[in-house]
């Protein structure tokens, strides 16, 4: 069992059937009471309504807005699932690979803009890496319930792997081959971001197909993880659906 606490963290949540009871502060504003009253009904989850002090104990957040549920343990997927479901859908498949992306605000914000975009999985290392938890959850805004995340032993084989594939690997560094916007994406593409501090490993980077690169105006030389990220996904769907906005 794992804690999700959030109004739309809670909520998303709820829609995957994956919560069993869910916590309702009796402080919490009429509105949003009736809102998680009829989610929960629609979905029949079990309501139990609480006083704040409770919810403050089951939770490791630090604003859980009068709100937490109890939901199954999060399940990571294979790496097959993930390309086999964008081919299903028609489309050419596209992954997101963090490389010791630590911090697990960082991670939530990722998997949130990873979900608007398109992405059909972001795979983590198992070590040196964030994992799915109540932070990430609702930093994601609920998205972490829709993205498929791919947990694996070791980045550099998977990168091998998804070249027999056919996909060609993007890495992301403020010393780039080229521009991010100067290619079309037109091949399964896997996009590797790395760390803040130390961004992509060296063998990761040697690995890459092409080391994209963000101009920058300003006097920082860089951007935040999840803001470079967002950056590229989004470049990576505008230039694959260009004729459908």
């Amino acid at each position: 069992m794992r804690i999700i606490s959030g109004k739309n963290p809670v909520k998303e949540a709820v829609k995957t059937k994956k919560v069993s009871k869910i916590y309702i502060s009796k402080k919490l504003k009429n509105k949003d009471k009736k809102e998680l009253e009829n989610i929960s009904d629609k979905y029949n989850v079990k309501k139990v309504y609480v006083d704040d002090y409770k919810i403050d104990k089951i939770t490791d957040a630090r604003v859980h807005q009068g709100v937490a549920a109890e939901a199954e343990d999060f399940k990571y997927i294979y790496l097959e699932e993930a390309i086999s479901e964008a081919e299903d859908k028609g489309e050419k498949p596209f992954l997101l690979i963090l490389d010791q992306i630590t911090d697990v605000n960082n991670l939530g914000a990722i998997i949130r803009s990873a979900e608007c975009s398109g992405v059909h999985g972001v795979v983590i290392p198992k070590h040196r890496s964030a994992k799915i938890n109540e932070t990430v959850s609702k930093t994601s805004a609920g998205a972490v319930e829709f993205v498929n995340i791919i947990q694996v032993t070791n980045i550099n084989q998977t990168i091998k792997e998804l070249k027999e594939k056919g996909f060609w690997i993007y890495g992301a560094d403020m010393n780039g081959d080229k521009y991010y916007f100067d290619e079309d994406y037109s091949t399964p593409v896997a996009l590797v971001i790395g760390s803040e501090g130390s961004g992509i490993s060296r063998l990761v980077r040697e690995n890459c197909d092409i080391i994209l690169e963000i101009p920058m105006k300003g006097k920082i030389n860089s951007l935040n993880a999840s803001s470079a990220a967002s950056i590229l996904m989004f470049e990576i769907m505008k230039k694959r659906n260009m004729n459908e906005f």
